[in-house]
């Protein structure tokens, strides 16, 4: 769905998706404050993938520490699976666990944003604004399927931006 183009979190519907009801509870209140009416819930992968197609969410909040098949599990499953309800639906991974690797494991399975636990109000809205304000470009490639990766946009000018520095990239323009 990319940018619902949303003025107004009333009408936005966002899914939750954790095995905790405590956070559940809290996350809800958070959205709820901000104006979100219509938070779904979800404690596991199965009731995930049935909410997805029933509730057509415009955003996932996932956590990673999940039984039987954890959040990024989940992420690829609705990333890459044939029935996918949806694929490109904004995904953010939850976790108290926010350690580089981990960052740059959900980012290469299709992760949307990345908010560590304990959330805030304000990680929340962070993380909302860059989803429905500056949604990034979505990527369909053999090896990945998510949002593009990269953050900034450069302006590139000139012949070619890469090389292999050997100069063979650039002779083989000039040819």
């Amino acid at each position: 769905m990319g940018n619902p183009g949303f003025t107004d979190l009333a009408r936005l519907r966002v899914l939750v998706v954790d095995d905790n009801p405590t956070f559940h509870r809290v996350f809800r209140a958070i959205l709820r404050s901000l104006g979100v009416q219509h938070v779904y819930e979800a404690t596991n992968a199965v009731t995930a993938l049935r909410e997805l197609q029933d509730a057509r969410p415009h955003i996932l909040f996932v956590d990673w520490r999940m039984e039987p098949v954890d959040g990024l599990e989940l992420v690829r499953l609705v990333r890459n699976a044939e029935h996918s309800p949806d694929p490109m639906v904004p995904i953010v991974m939850l976790t108290g666990h926010a350690e580089a690797h981990r960052v740059k494991a959900a980012r290469d399975a299709g992760v949307t944003e990345f908010l560590a636990k304990p959330v805030s109000m304000q990680s929340v809205v962070a993380r909302l604004d860059e989803i429905l304000y500056r949604p990034r470009a979505f990527i369909r490639a053999p090896v990945y399927v998510g949002p593009d990766r990269r953050r900034r946009r450069r302006d590139h000018r000139g012949l070619e931006r890469r090389s292999d520095g050997e100069g063979a990239l650039d002779r083989l323009i000039d040819v």
